[in-house]
């Protein structure tokens, strides 16, 4: 193996950009730990914000050594943002309010609820942070550099995808549109924010028509 301007290594006459193989690795096998159980907290959101939050910004400061801000921990486009966030909560609104009811969805989201709903929605708020900020904002800003930012919306919306995997079937689906939407609200504003809000309104109106609150 011979190593290239510190940034691409040769294998076995294979050329590989050190930075990418790494996130590829990353982006891969952080979801395996949190889908294999390990919980260093004992409470998954928590675990979650460890893991994709915590372990992206170290992820950044150790293979990047750019700032946060660099891949979408800022405000951004603030307006443009609040903007999007305020559209798309309520076209989501209107969908959900007859998606939430269906048998499979509301069943899933009552079960989810048993704990107290009230912690459940802020439970949710952690771990979502942490779920945005790899996928909206480490795998998007940093795929962008390798493939453009067409490229990367769509391709960090696959693994988002397949972490739906065990949730009602019409939920599971909509998730590769879905982050590819929120992936370009965050390339668009250039932060995770606001996909991150959005995704948190969500899941919580979700709960809210399942258990009869709305």
């Amino acid at each position: 193996m011979s190593e290239q301007a510190g940034r691409r290594v040769t294998l076995l006459g294979v050329e590989f950009d050190v930075r990418l193989t790494l996130l590829i690795l990353f982006g891969t096998l952080v979801p395996m730990l949190d889908y294999y159980g390990h919980s260093p907290t004992g409470v998954k959101a928590w675990d979650r914000f460890l893991f994709y939050f915590l372990g992206s910004a170290l992820f950044i400061w150790l293979v990047y050594r750019e700032p946060l801000a660099n891949f979408g921990f800022r405000l951004g486009d603030w307006r443009r943002g609040l903007l999007y966030t305020v559209v798309s909560c309520a076209a989501m609104a209107l969908i959900l309010w007859f998606v939430a009811r269906q048998p499979a969805m509301a069943s899933f989201y009552q079960a989810k609820a048993a704990g107290g709903l009230g912690r459940v929605i802020a439970l949710n708020g952690v771990e979502l942070f942490g779920w945005e900020f790899i996928w909206r904002g480490l795998m998007v800003f940093a795929l962008a550099r390798a493939f453009g930012p067409g490229a990367a919306i769509f391709l960090q919306a696959v693994p988002f995808a397949f972490m739906h995997l065990g949730k009602p079937e019409m939920e599971t689906l909509s998730t590769i549109f879905g982050g590819a939407a929120f992936g370009l609200i965050a390339w668009r504003t250039r932060s995770f924010v606001y996909p991150w809000l959005i995704h948190w309104f969500v899941v919580t109106f979700t709960l809210l028509v399942a258990v009869g609150r709305i």
